[in-house]
């Protein structure tokens, strides 16, 4: 069994603190909470928020209904809270009313959870989110650093779902792969009234996958097709907000020649990106081998950075004359920039005007030989 980052949920409880684990369909929010279940001794009830019943005595605001449903309990797990309507409302009640009682909320989609429970749990949880696999996790299922990488073409193309990762065959990761992107990854947005067509949600979904690594431009991807650029805009949050893509902002000190109002989308998985675009052929038959590295660097970095942590914001950097870096990123005073090749012997430098704005600025490439020190802690000697 692949030991998970937050394997250890008895550490992240706390009385008063309702502990929400956010985080994609199917990364093992779930899985990570029954295995706690299983081992602990308290006395716990586990719901799950698409129970009708559950939903009207959480969502009722009733403090009476809520407390007496808990009555007696010493920890309480709701699963997929994003369900219920006025949820932040109902765990207000029970954490206010019963701080004693140690409280476990799950959610897949992060638009409507936080939109639920942002407010009204101000300083009353602590929230983690679990991603696909890392590779920090992967590590320990493998001898060694270099048995690690002999599978890297693996979860370039099929990606780290755990599912995915631990399937038997290749036939396997492909019918697995192709229930999440047809059935189960936009099943958060589509719930939404407010979304018409599933078939624009998906063609906007196949135009962003290939443009990986590049600026996107809105109004290019409203004309194509052919709605206005406020509803790509909409959309494309909902996609960033329910897990399925990752905003990348550009850099900028408001030098004139530095871009600063564009941005690059890159998908939280490898696989989901290839299931849109029905592309699974081996590395050496593909012409997009440059997004597939970047994307899968961008993503195991975030994961990184999240696990870590590593307390840092992270950008692209371009100016208008085509100088450009693929990663920035800015913390405890520090600028590091990154520069992701597929090649181990491709070299590069920092772009000019670069080193002469910020010349006190690390700047590395990152390649196949040296990712994992990139994106997974090194091992402790």
């Amino acid at each position: 069994m692949i030991t998970r980052t937050y394997n250890d949920i008895e550490a992240l409880l706390k009385p008063g603190r309702i502990l929400v684990i956010y985080g994609p369909r199917r990364v093992g929010k779930t899985t990570l909470v029954q295995e706690y279940l299983a081992q602990t001794p308290l006395k716990y009830r586990s719901d799950i928020g698409d129970d009708i019943r559950i939903a009207d005595i959480l969502g009722s605001r009733d403090a009476t209904r809520i407390l007496q449903h808990v009555e007696g309990l010493e920890l309480y797990v709701i699963d997929e809270a994003q369900l219920i309507p006025n949820i932040g409302q109902g765990l207000k009640i029970l954490a206010d009313q019963r701080p004693d009682l140690l409280i476990i909320a799950t959610g897949s989609s992060s638009f409507d959870l936080a939109q639920n429970i942002g407010e009204p749990l101000v300083g009353r949880k602590k929230t983690i989110t679990l991603y696909p696999l890392s590779q920090q996790e992967l590590l320990s299922e493998y001898s060694n650093r270099a048995e690690l990488k002999e599978h890297l073409e693996d979860f370039l193309l099929y990606g780290s779902y755990p599912a995915v990762v631990t399937a038997k065959t290749r036939e396997e990761k492909l019918e697995y792969l192709d229930e999440l992107v047809g059935s189960y990854l936009l099943r958060d947005i589509l719930a939404l009234e407010q979304i018409k067509s599933s078939a624009t949600l998906v063609n906007l979904l196949r135009m962003l996958a290939f443009q990986v690594g590049s600026e996107v431009s809105l109004n290019e991807l409203a004309t194509k097709l052919q709605i206005n650029v406020r509803t790509v805009a909409r959309y494309i949050d909902l996609l960033e907000k329910s897990f399925v893509i990752v905003r990348l902002g550009s850099f900028s000190r408001n030098l004139r020649s530095e871009i600063a109002q564009k941005s690059k989308y890159y998908f939280l998985d490898n696989g989901v990106r290839n299931g849109v675009i029905s592309q699974f052929n081996s590395l050496d038959l593909r012409n997009d081998i440059g997004q597939l590295w970047e994307n899968f660097v961008f993503t195991e970095r975030l994961k990184h950075r999240a696990y870590t942590p590593i307390r840092r914001q992270t950008y692209f950097w371009r100016t208008y004359g085509q100088q450009e870096i693929d990663f920035i990123e800015e913390g405890d005073g520090q600028l590091n920039a990154y520069e992701v090749k597929w090649s181990s012997s491709a070299r590069a430098t920092a772009p000019t005007d670069w080193s002469t704005t910020y010349p006190d600025a690390t700047f590395e490439v990152v390649n196949r030989d040296n990712y994992l020190d990139f994106v997974a802690s090194k091992p402790k000697k």
